[in-house]
């Protein structure tokens, strides 16, 4: 298996070891996952795999090898570099991102302070998230979304691991060099959780384009209205909209006459409009393409306009 070094070398020895004796396409590797006294397993082509310790995939519970408490606190200080303090406002989040674009979820006791998380202690649990770039897996979804010569405000609707936030990627990325439907735009891109772009160290590990500038680890809301402020964006986009700051948000960056990309989690309209905020802006034809993803990665279910009107049906395979 052909996995970036950078991504080996995060591991304790023993998982390292077998990580490297795993047969499996990369490409199709979504999740590794690291449970105190739980067995290895691995999430590949939406199938749960748990792992030997010959690194043999097994459906088989029992045959997992089983993660230690010290396995996982050599992990974090490979991550880390030796200095958790050092990634605290990362923590804080529940994620840390890596060289390649990888995203490392962590879990375990939560250390409030007032309202607030201040810390996480005793990590106990990681989902390390294999980032894949799959670049021109937008492309037959442009032409719905642009419309003579102007970008439609979209919403790209899916269940989890569907693939939206790579079509989202690859949208932001053919927008912002430009197609032959439209010339390259400035795009603003706020990564709340470093999915979009997966940027380490401040720089995107994921091509988003030459002329596309990257919030990371920025709160949505106050994200797109510092984009508005500073960056003078032609289109905004976010990954995962969900609460009424964001809604807020949106509308005015719509008012400053500014684009929005966004994804949201669904597997319907009949089931966005089932949620009160979705409800609310699809009622008030807030986007203008909603396009329902369905359950396997990067296949096309439906595109409706904002009238409802459908625009596509099944059947497509985006990536």
């Amino acid at each position: 298996m052909n996995i970036h070094k950078a991504l080996i070398q995060i591991f304790s020895e023993n998982i390292r070891l077998i990580v490297k004796k795993m047969k499996i396409d990369a490409e199709s590797l979504q999740e590794i996952r690291m449970r105190v006294e739980k067995p290895f397993l691995i999430l590949a082509d939406g199938e749960e795999y748990f792992v030997t310790e010959k690194g043999e995939l097994t459906k088989q519970e029992q045959k997992g090898y089983i993660v230690t408490k010290q396995e996982i606190m050599e992990t974090i200080s490979y991550i880390t570099h030796y200095s958790l303090y050092a990634y605290e406002d990362e923590v804080r989040q529940g994620f840390l991102t890596i060289e390649g674009g990888h995203r490392i979820g962590i879990a375990g006791k939560m250390v409030m302070e007032g309202n607030r998380i201040k810390n996480i202690k005793y990590i106990s649990f990681l989902n390390i998230r294999i980032t894949h770039e799959k670049k021109g897996c937008a492309d037959k979804l442009l032409p719905y979304i642009i419309d003579q010569g102007r970008i439609c405000h979209t919403l790209l609707v899916s269940p989890p691991r569907g693939g939206k936030t790579t079509i989202l990627r690859d949208l932001v990325r053919q927008l912002s060099n430009g197609t032959k439907f439209l010339p390259g735009v400035t795009v603003g891109v706020v990564d709340e959780r470093s999915e979009i772009g997966g940027s380490y160290m401040g720089v995107p590990q994921n091509d988003l384009g030459i002329r596309t500038d990257v919030l990371d680890c920025c709160p949505k809301a106050e994200g797109m209205m510092m984009l508005i402020r500073s960056m003078s964006p032609h289109v905004i986009a976010v990954d995962e909209i969900g609460d009424y700051e964001d809604s807020r948000a949106i509308e005015a960056v719509m008012n400053c006459g500014c684009k929005v990309l966004a994804t949201v989690h669904g597997s319907s309209i009949e089931d966005i409009q089932k949620k009160p905020l979705l409800q609310q802006m699809v009622t008030q034809k807030v986007f203008e393409r909603y396009v329902i993803l369905g359950n396997l990665p990067g296949k096309i279910k439906e595109i409706f306009d904002e009238r409802g009107t459908r625009l596509y049906q099944e059947g497509v395979d985006l990536c």
